[in-house]
């Protein structure tokens, strides 16, 4: 069975920015059951906008921990 994990992101516009520039790859964030979790930036970038990447979000993984989604849920 997958599994899912809830975690918030306010990541500013130009923070978002060093993924292109290539300084950073992954994002890391505290998950709201308190595991620590990063994941490919790409994962996320399509929630990018101006203002950066703010919101709470699903991320579905595999029983091996392999990536499926994310959706945003607010």
């Amino acid at each position: 069975m997958n599994q899912h994990i809830h975690f918030s992101l306010n990541l500013p516009y130009d923070r978002f920015l060093q993924v292109y520039q290539g300084v950073a790859k992954k994002i890391s964030v505290v998950a709201s059951d308190g595991r620590r979790i990063a994941f490919p930036a790409t994962n996320i970038q399509s929630f990018l906008t101006k203002d950066g990447i703010n919101g709470y979000f699903d991320m579905e993984l595999t029983p091996e921990n392999k990536f499926v989604s994310i959706k945003k849920l607010r």
